[in-house]
């Protein structure tokens, strides 16, 4: 398999790049009060890369999910919470608009996306459920041509930015997964409150939105039937960009750490010449190799969502990855590494999230392990698998 990346990936990669460690690197401190990151969002609206995942028509660039990774990749090494804002307007909501709402509704929002002036927020977790989809209880009830929305969702990114909620829901009280569909909702709709903030250890803030009663007109019921399996479907993509950005936070903070070590000197010579030393950075580099192969073969499967199981094989492996390598990053800092003026100690509060959203690593490898133990021929062995 193949992963060399063609040219005009190359430049795409490499711009972001450069945006990233000329401007959002040194100022990636400034956002770790839960300030959102508006500055670095304009920026890469004007290069495009707030609409790689809209369609051509709507004004996007159409990018495959492996192109999205190697962007989300580059943000994440020096700052997080523009990481996870830029996914947010290229993960599951925005391609849950794209495949799945009216042309109305795509041809007003997509647009705006691509600009930088919609932002975008999902809305899964309610406070009694997260994995737990089939016990959500926040209902949409369908009157005529109107939907009315009732219920509460937590642990929110953007809210209080966001233009458009991508809500899942249950459609006129049908019981269990079968029951779960998606609603669109506009900001500003009578009834929407933000009620509550939970500031993060990653910096960015989570909040809590509640829907009293939201009038919406029919069209935004965008699943309906069979919504819960398309909901699986879309978030595979999720099971990639998230550990794209726990990847780009491993090597964020390696890099940091070669940097320090050749320069830091202790007992006149540089800490890079303890043999200790080096094996720890042969160690976090092998880490960061091994997630990046995995990450990549399972973006390289999307058409249009990528495998489940490849899928949640990277993510859990790039998320617990990343808590190695970046806590190994500012164990070789020493004590600079516990302060707040150090990059490694925000990438590593950053790698913390990896593990509990997109699906928690704990239920992904249940997903894995009945895989294999259903799906493994008793003859052909891990080929019988399909996935090579």
């Amino acid at each position: 398999m193949d992963f060399r990346i063609g040219t005009e990936q190359r430049e795409m990669v490499a711009a972001v790049r450069d945006l990233a460690q000329n401007e959002f690197k040194p100022n990636a401190g400034r956002y770790m009060d839960g300030t959102f990151p508006w500055d670095n969002m304009r920026k890469l609206a004007a290069l495009g890369v707030l609409g790689m995942t809209v369609p051509e028509e709507y004004g996007g660039l159409g990018l495959p999910v492996f192109d999205t990774a190697l962007i989300l990749e580059e943000i994440a090494k020096v700052c997080y919470p523009t990481a996870m804002a830029v996914l947010g307007e290229a993960g599951v909501q925005t391609r849950v608009i794209a495949r799945y709402a009216p042309d109305s509704i795509k041809e007003r929002i997509l647009p705006r996306v691509v600009s930088g002036d919609c932002i975008l927020a999902i809305c899964m977790t309610e406070p009694h459920a997260g994995t737990d989809v089939a016990n959500f209880r926040t209902n949409a009830r369908i009157v005529g041509d109107r939907v009315i929305l009732k219920g509460t969702k937590t642990l929110i990114s953007r809210a209080p930015e966001a233009g458009m909620f991508v809500v899942f829901t249950r459609i006129d009280g049908r019981p269990g997964r079968e029951g779960i569909g998606c609603v669109l909702l506009e900001a500003g709709t009578p009834g929407f409150a933000v009620t509550g903030t939970y500031h993060t250890m990653g910096g960015e803030n989570l909040h809590e939105i509640q829907f009293d009663d939201c009038e919406l007109p029919l069209e935004n019921l965008v699943l309906r039937e069979d919504g819960f399996r398309k909901l699986l479907s879309a978030f595979n993509t999720q099971r990639c960009l998230n550990p794209s950005i726990s990847l780009g936070l491993a090597e964020g903070a390696f890099d940091e750490a070669v940097n320090y070590v050749r320069d830091r000197t202790v007992f006149g010579s540089p800490i890079s010449d303890k043999q200790g030393v080096r094996w720890k950075l042969a160690d976090m580099f092998k880490d960061i190799e091994a997630g990046r192969g995995l990450l990549y073969r399972a973006c390289m499967t999307a058409n249009p969502f990528p495998d489940p199981f490849l899928s949640a094989t990277a993510k859990v492996f790039n998320n617990e990855m990343a808590l190695r390598v970046t806590s190994e990053a500012v164990q070789l800092h020493g004590g600079y590494g516990f302060t707040d003026e150090y990059a490694v100690s925000r990438l590593y509060r950053g790698a913390r999230y990896g593990s509990l959203g997109g699906g928690a690593t704990e239920t992904l490898r249940d997903l894995i392990g009945k895989k294999i133990v259903g799906d493994m021929d008793p003859t052909q062995g891990i080929a019988g698998l399909d996935t090579y």
